[in-house]
């Protein structure tokens, strides 16, 4: 029985002057996944035990993790290419080739990858921040080794290509902090009590839990418009994502406190003046007055 295994592992092919035999291959086989399993234990370790009792954030611990499991699966392919007898120098001269092979055929899947590993070194996005794309806000799921994941208020998930967020300008919300203001427009009826309207756009503020104490809310008188008098009521919200919340609760507390205070919300008004009329018109309004 065991001659007859080891007849059955003999069996393979000649690759030029290398023998490559089904034993090889099993041994080969193994060796990268063992590389995969043990990626898998070190990144778990990584994510879960070390960097998480040190507290590091969550981005940072992902980019990490996975430098490491890069890092592992290249040397683990390595390792199972020496396993199939690959002598060194051979093997120097087959990733050369792969290299230059690659570099004409996939450009852009090399130019992906070469950008996942920026954007995990130099982090200028990070996973959980909030970014805006195409004028809409979405938040990041995963970076990947050729695209990153977004997903957007609407739970569609957006694959972009690791080289558009390198090489296009991102808007990022919350890079270095979570901080964000949000600005409220707002045009009162001319001949509203200025005063009176700074005050109860400042109360509608403060009323608020989810907007920051620091900096203040502010109030701002900025023109006399065509139909209102124009102010802004500029707050900072600790949490980008609730943004939108502020705005619809501010706008609702704003409403009902004018509404108290009889302070009248303006709408665009016009005058026309009548230069000239037909006669006709003329004398048929004056039959009517008389």
């Amino acid at each position: 029985f065991s001659g007859a295994i080891k007849g059955l592992m003999a069996l393979g092919f000649n690759l030029g002057s290398q023998r490559i035999s089904l034993g090889l291959v099993i041994i080969s086989a193994g060796i990268l996944y063992g590389s995969f399993l043990a990626s898998w234990i070190v990144q778990k370790l990584l994510m879960d035990q070390v960097l998480a009792k040190r507290r590091v954030e969550t981005g940072v611990r992902v980019s990490i993790a996975r430098l490491v499991h890069y890092v592992l699966i290249f040397i683990g392919f390595v390792v199972a290419l020496l396993a199939l007898g690959f002598e060194f120098t051979k093997l120097t001269i087959i990733l050369s080739a792969l290299g230059v092979g690659i570099g004409f055929g996939l450009q852009g899947v090399v130019n992906n990858f070469v950008s996942g590993l920026i954007l995990l070194f130099e982090r200028p996005v990070r996973v959980g921040d909030f970014i805006e794309l195409g004028g809409k806000w979405a938040e990041i799921k995963n970076i990947g080794l050729r695209a990153t994941i977004v997903q957007t208020f609407d739970q569609a998930d957006v694959i972009i290509p690791n080289a558009d967020l390198v090489t296009n300008q991102v808007v990022n919300w919350t890079l270095s902090n979570r901080l964000v203001r949000v600005v409220i427009p707002v045009g009162v009826a001319y001949g509203s009590d200025v005063p009176l309207v700074i005050e109860k756009l400042m109360a509608c503020a403060r009323k608020n839990s989810k907007i920051a104490k620091t900096p203040e809310p502010h109030v701002l008188f900025l023109s006399f418009g065509e139909s209102s008098l124009d102010f802004e009521l500029r707050v900072w919200v600790p949490h980008a994502e609730e943004r939108l919340t502020v705005k619809s609760e501010l706008h609702q507390e704003i409403d009902r406190s004018f509404r108290q205070a009889k302070i009248e919300i303006a709408f665009p008004q016009r005058d026309l003046h009548l230069r000239s009329l037909d006669e006709s018109i003329n004398l048929q309004a004056a039959e009517t007055a008389k």
